[in-house]
């Protein structure tokens, strides 16, 4: 009687369906993935970039640190940083340790 019992409990171990998934169900968390911006880099956009920072100090007229100025010229950091290499190479910024103003 015994062994009755013990396969009666195993066919319905094994009957038992699996959990159906509802749609209230949460998912697991998957961590964000950072934005991954893309920067073209060539003479070209270089090149307008020098002309947003360029626009931004003169349109500030004071010197400016390269947050404010990519705030101004609506760019991202990187950006200003492209156009002010390029200005510095050119000869029309100045450079007094923490700000930069145009030459």
């Amino acid at each position: 009687m015994a062994e009755k019992k013990a396969t009666a409990k195993k066919a319905t171990e094994t009957k038992a369906a699996p959990a159906k998934k509802t749609a209230t169900e949460k998912k697991a968390a998957a961590p964000k993935a950072a934005k991954a911006s893309t920067l073209v880099i060539n003479a070209e956009n270089v090149g307008f970039k020098a002309g947003d920072v360029y626009q931004a100090l003169a349109a500030a007229e004071k010197s400016l640190n390269v947050k404010e100025i990519a705030k101004a010229a609506k760019i991202s950091e990187e950006e200003t940083l492209l156009g002010l290499g390029w200005l510095f190479k050119e000869g029309k910024l100045v450079n007094d340790g923490e700000k930069v103003t145009l030459a």
